[in-house]
């Protein structure tokens, strides 16, 4: 059996994918150019792959063995789940793992925006501070407060579970019906009663540019954007246009609609923070979710049923 990893991963997952089959390692830094994956492909029997590696048809049909895809992330949008099921292979991800993490992220980045903490830290930087002052860039308490949550799986659950701890209370918008700490709402009125509007959906023809600028509009002067989930969810430009128009007081953007080009227009607004898509990014978090994703491979290969599939 061959598998080809596109991207260096823990030495203990990679002695454990060793001890199964035999490895092709792509040690580049950067995504893999698309013509290349397509040529290591070829007579392989596994990849595991990141989210930023493409596999589209023309990567899935190259793959002339294929029998797994296994995605080291919990969403596969970089994957044509259809096709690749049309030719039998298993795509899998890597749920769970990285909930506590990225929840945890995304309160930090709460925390950030509306108390100005890089802001703060880059005016310190440039020697501008002259110290403490009465009404010096003030921020926004969160007790008291709505967080609004649209979508309601995993993530978002731990998210709301961590908000009793700031006093803040949760609200959330899904388009089923689920169990949920929160106060069920459309998103219209979402939008207009949030403080804090925190996105955890995945990337689909129907969230992609979930928040543009007719969303952006709907929201309060005092609001807050925060986005975890998948970067063309927010239309950039929109968002950019209402953050220099006072029209929502701030966001927090761990992900980018083209990744890793960020829209010029956010680069010099004091009102957004702008991190390089570090949500999972503990050594704890990623070394379980590429070990997830070797179990997954390795199952699959001894013609055991994958751990973690994707069923959509």
């Amino acid at each position: 059996m061959n598998i080809l990893v596109t991207r260096r991963l823990p030495s203990s997952v990679l002695a454990k994918l060793r001890e199964a089959a035999d490895v092709e390692l792509f040690e580049g830094l950067l995504a893999m150019d698309p013509v290349e994956l397509r040529a290591r492909l070829a007579g392989k029997d596994a990849v595991v792959c990141m989210l930023t590696d493409t596999m589209d048809r023309a990567a899935i049909d190259a793959g002339d063995r294929l029998k797994i895809i296994a995605n080291v992330a919990v969403g596969y949008n970089n994957i044509d789940v259809t096709h690749a099921r049309s030719r039998g292979v298993v795509v899998t991800n890597t749920p769970d793992v990285l909930t506590e993490s990225v929840a945890d992220f995304t309160w930090a980045l709460i925390l950030d925006i509306t108390r100005r903490l890089a802001e703060g830290d880059r005016l310190v930087r440039r020697g501008e501070w002259k110290g403490w002052a009465f009404d010096f860039m003030l921020g926004a308490e969160l007790r008291g407060k709505q967080l609004g949550l649209v979508g309601a799986g995993r993530i978002a659950k731990a998210v709301a579970e961590r908000a009793r701890a700031f006093g803040v209370r949760v609200a959330y918008y899904s388009r089923r019906e689920v169990a949920f700490p929160g106060e069920p709402m459309s998103l219209d009125r979402l939008l207009n009663t949030s403080d804090i509007l925190s996105l955890h959906v995945p990337l689909t023809p129907e969230t992609t540019h979930l928040i543009d600028r007719k969303a952006l509009t709907r929201m309060k002067r005092t609001a807050y954007l925060i986005n975890t989930a998948r970067g063309p969810v927010i239309d950039e430009e929109g968002l950019a246009w209402a953050l220099r128009e006072r029209l929502i007081a701030g966001a927090a953007l761990d992900v980018y609609e083209k990744e890793p080009i960020v829209h010029p227009d956010l680069l010099p607004l004091e009102n957004v923070l702008l991190v390089p898509h570090l949500g999972s990014g503990t050594t704890e978090t990623r070394t379980a979710m590429a070990d997830l994703a070797a179990s997954n491979a390795i199952a699959v290969l001894r013609g055991q049923a994958p751990l973690t599939p994707v069923l959509a």
